[in-house]
């Protein structure tokens, strides 16, 4: 039987939620788990408020449309991240400007963010990548310096700790999810906590938490039914999978040293092996190995598409390719966009990086399999 990318891990009380939600007939987007969720999750990461949405891609467009950003302001954002990040900021009237990533973490290079801050920059949009957080504090200090919202996509991250104000005497772990303006989350079935489809945007702002509850609602206010004052849009999560959620936020400690125990299993197993680099743990993060991903360093390896297929065709083994950056993105390049841009790092990752099976039922037997497999090809390749 193939070994697939993810496996979600479900249990007694998802079920048992779920169920009370079909009992009780508040199956749409309102009821007590939906309230329960928000407020569960939000207190988890550190913040005052949680609006659940119907997807990852919508939080980050709630959170963008936060903002309040007019045309031709800029908003800076990573080339290696999934494209929702981009179209949030397109949807919104403004320009994605792209930085290229850090060769270790693969995470966005802050020194490289303050290189391209100009007069119409309004917000940067730090993105933790496959688990492993920002290198947070510079950008915040450099949000603080230049009055620029953080807008903190924390998709890849539950649970994720970053250890802040390690510069001074005040250091201390934070959660990925606590940081900025406004911070999103996925709850996609790959996700640590997952909804099926769903997703939610942090803040500790009153009157941005309220304006988040109107826009995921097609913009209701609380004057007369039917009547709106402002154009939202229909990003709204059911009590459905508010419940399904919420059984695993109530386990989460248990969620993230399981992940944490398969990132640590796979180091084990693959250390050592010349020319594959493996996924970086710098001392202040604690990642949460979303996703365990690889790149191959040698150039004797073949391609991470080329290995990806043999692990499929021969060994039963899902794998996936890393993110191609937005500046090589045709729909993007298609309106203009990044024309002659190059972002060195995040074309070679995104060329010979792929990540392996990585979900929660990921038993000890299929990671020996999947590195017994991966040892065997790399060692072919030479």
């Amino acid at each position: 039987m193939p070994i697939p990318v993810n496996r979600p891990l479900l249990g007694k009380n998802e079920l048992e939620y779920v169920s009370d939600c079909i009992r009780s007939g508040w199956i749409s987007s309102a009821g007590p788990y939906l309230e329960r969720f928000e407020a569960q999750w939000a207190s988890y990461c550190g913040r005052s408020f949680g609006v659940a949405v119907s997807s990852g891609t919508g939080a980050l467009q709630a959170a963008v449309a936060s903002l309040g950003l007019e045309p031709g302001d800029e908003v800076i954002v990573p080339s290696f991240t999934i494209i929702s990040c981009v179209t949030a900021i397109l949807d919104a009237g403004a320009k994605p400007v792209l930085v290229d990533c850090d060769e270790a973490t693969w995470c966005i290079d802050p020194a490289l963010v303050a290189q391209r801050i100009g007069e119409r920059t309004r917000a940067i949009m730090p993105v933790h990548i496959y688990g492993h957080p920002v290198d947070l504090d510079p950008l915040t200090a450099l949000a603080s310096e230049h009055g620029l919202a953080l807008v903190e996509d924390a998709a890849e991250a539950h649970g994720a700790e970053y250890l802040s104000g390690r510069e001074g005497d005040a250091s201390h772990w934070m959660r990925c999810g606590s940081f900025g303006d406004v911070s999103t989350f996925s709850f996609y079935a790959n996700k640590l906590v997952t909804t099926g489809e769903g997703g939610m945007v942090l803040t500790d702002d009153p009157e941005r938490a309220a304006f988040l509850r109107r826009h995921r609602d097609l913009g209701f206010g609380s004057g007369r039914r039917f009547e709106h004052h402002e154009l939202g849009r229909n990003l709204r999560m059911t009590n459905l999978q508010a419940a399904l959620g919420l059984a695993q936020v109530e386990r989460i400690d248990e969620i993230v040293a399981r992940k944490r125990s398969i990132g640590a299993a796979y180091n084990e197993h693959l250390r050592g092996i010349d020319g594959l680099q493996l996924p970086a743990e710098k001392p202040w993060a604690r990642s949460v190995y979303w996703m365990y991903a690889v790149v191959l360093d040698d150039p004797k390896f073949p391609d991470a598409e080329t290995l990806g297929q043999k692990l499929r065709d021969v060994h039963q083994i899902e794998t996936r390719p890393f993110f191609l950056g937005m500046h090589e993105q045709p729909a993007l390049r298609a309106l203009g966009l990044f024309e002659g841009e190059r972002y060195p790092v995040t074309e070679k990752i995104a060329r010979r990086g792929l990540y392996l099976p990585s979900g929660l039922a990921l038993t000890e037997d299929e990671i020996a399999e999947v590195c017994s497999a991966l040892r065997a090809e790399l060692g072919s390749a030479r």
